[in-house]
């Protein structure tokens, strides 16, 4: 207990109070909802008889009691609606507990309970629930970081990164306006599958597991399997199992793929990302640019209700036809260098020329791909199909029917981000074969992210796959666009994180070492501030008037710090 805070301290002990009461804060019986906050402010002004007996559950997250009167404002999973909880209604007989002691002393912000009752207009015009019954639900053991509002602006708000992406349980009870990004994440996949269930494809399921990391050029995660003793991969793509179901027959088949990638992590990558991969058989690329600007254009008006959303500075449109450019001509447009026919040393130099950092490790695929990266990416904002990759990229990929020395490719770019690639995939497996080795010579040279050769899927072409054509879409980078949002970890409920730091407890002597004068510290103790780092971290407007408050309730017979002196301390 000596590592609790004050208010868990008197949280538990109200816990405790409540069971001597007969009270049990966590009852294992349902609790019948039939009405929820967003339904009542939307349609009640409209049906007001249909409001007369509802029940509806939420979480405490304000109260103004007013003697035998009081008022809550509870949060369901659809927003916030005032209760009015009038003491001689919930306590219609001579036993006042459950307002007089129970609501009033041993609830908190964060309780969840049950109510049932009529909803009303209040004298200013809210719309309000008047409690009958009230229920306990459950008791919150930690107090929730409140936000404060006052002339307009926002005061204590949960808004710490690592804090929010950590709790992130926290973070949509506090800051629910991010509940909404998930929640139209939901409707993006389920925008999507529509369109592909309609269009009579079939959604599958491939192994996470693999013994060969296939299907793109990426550094794998490795484990092992106990029971065969072998090693595993984890999935960086289910290309290749997916193109091995098209062998096997079936017409057009999908599937939303959890990949890992043992790479780097920035704001639009994560190790763990979510891609959307769908086959279709007897298609070739440029029905597949048709496909993709088609199936974006329904998810955004699905997800907002429009083709044109805003992302940071820009305005994209969604809105089917996207421009097609070829990569060839976006090189030679922003940088004014030719890569036709040219050997990978000439543009090995030319990228260093350009200032752009290669290495010998490097072949003719990933400087091209450097160099495009470097210099043209960015200033596509508006999707755009960038088309026709050289073939040292594109490893699984079908030569350009009129230009072998280029594949049948595309990828779509957006505010100068990649979030789909698609190609008429190659089913020679001869050329298969060779592409491959390929890869190897790469993997030789010292290239980690050259890809494998797998012989299953080479044996499989062999028995032959029909022409086809594989899109994949980012969706976790696709959702970000889709709602504004500059960073991957906002768009994921739980991103990984380095492992939480441990803090150093600190004792009064180190606190007075530091520099804190002697009689703040009982006072920071009980406002649950137990290290250096976390005090120098605190707000020192919030420290001074805490100092304040705090030595009032404690009656300490200190003098109160003189802002001045506070201020000079976090200097």
């Amino acid at each position: 207990m000596s590592t609790l805070s004050e208010q868990e301290i008197q949280r538990r002990q109200s816990l405790q109070e409540l069971r001597k009461l007969g009270i049990d804060p966590y009852p294992a019986e349902a609790f019948e909802v039939n009405a929820n906050a967003l339904d009542i402010a939307t349609n009640y002004e409209r049906d007001k008889t249909s409001y007369k007996n509802i029940s509806l559950a939420g979480r405490i997250m304000t109260r103004r009691i007013m003697g035998n009167a009081s008022f809550v404002e509870l949060q369901d999973s659809t927003g916030r609606i005032q209760v009015y909880i009038r003491r001689d209604d919930v306590c219609p007989g001579e036993d006042k507990t459950l307002y007089n002691t129970v609501f009033k002393k041993l609830l908190d912000i964060g309780d969840i309970i049950g109510i049932t009752g009529f909803v009303f207009t209040t004298q200013t015009g809210e719309i309000s629930i008047h409690v009958q019954t009230l229920k306990v639900l459950t008791k919150s053991l930690r107090p929730l970081p409140i936000v404060k509002e006052a002339d307009g602006k926002t005061f204590d708000a949960f808004t710490d990164p690592e804090q929010r992406y950590r709790m992130r349980y926290v973070d949509l009870i506090v800051n629910s306006q991010n509940r909404d990004i998930f929640v139209k994440r939901t409707k993006l996949f389920k925008a999507m599958r529509e369109y592909f269930n309609n269009a009579g494809y079939m959604e599958v399921e491939t192994p996470v597991l693999q013994a060969i990391p296939g299907g793109a050029a990426a550094r794998p995660f490795i484990t092992h399997h106990n029971a065969l003793d072998i090693p595993l991969y984890l999935r960086i793509a289910n290309e290749l199992y997916l193109k091995r179901l098209i062998v096997g027959g079936f017409d057009g088949v999908y599937e939303f793929s959890k990949n890992f990638r043992n790479e780097g992590m920035d704001r639009t990558h994560n190790p763990e990302f979510t891609v959307m991969e769908i086959y279709v058989a007897y298609k070739d690329y440029h029905w597949m640019m048709e496909f993709t600007e088609n199936l974006l254009e329904h998810c955004a008006i699905a997800v907002n209700g429009a083709t044109k959303v805003q992302f940071g500075e820009h305005q994209v449109n969604f809105e089917a036809p996207y421009p097609r450019v070829s990569m060839t001509d976006a090189i030679k447009q922003f940088t004014g260098f030719d890569i036709t026919g040219k050997s990978e040393e000439e543009i090995r130099q030319a990228a260093k020329g350009m200032g752009i950092d290669v290495n010998e490790t490097m072949g003719k695929g990933k400087l091209i791909d450097e160099i495009f990266g470097e210099k043209c990416e960015g200033n596509f904002i508006q999707p755009t199909f960038i088309t026709d990759y050289p073939i040292e990229m594109s490893p699984l990929t079908k030569k350009h029917r009129d230009n072998p020395e280029l594949t049948e490719r595309f990828e779509l770019m957006v505010c100068g981000k990649e979030i789909a690639n698609a190609y008429s995939e190659l089913n020679d497996p001869i050329d298969q074969r060779e592409r491959f080795e390929e890869q190897l010579k790469l993997s030789e040279k010292g290239d980690d992210e050259a890809m494998f050769i797998d012989q299953d899927f080479l044996r499989a072409l062999e028995f032959g796959m029909p022409p086809t054509s594989g899109l994949g879409i980012g969706m976790d980078r696709l959702i970000m666009f889709l709602t504004n949002t500059p960073s991957i970890q906002e768009v994921l409920f739980f991103p990984q994180m380095r492992p939480e730091k441990k803090a150093k407890v600190t004792t009064d002597e180190d606190f007075i070492e530091q520099g804190v004068p002697a009689e703040w510290v009982q006072v920071i103790r009980k406002m649950n501030i137990n290290t250096i780092d976390e005090l120098k971290a605190a707000n020192p407007n919030k420290i001074f008037n805490d100092l304040g408050g705090m030595r009032k309730k404690m009656k300490l017979d200190v003098a109160m710090p003189q802002k001045e002196e506070v201020m000079k301390w976090f200097e």
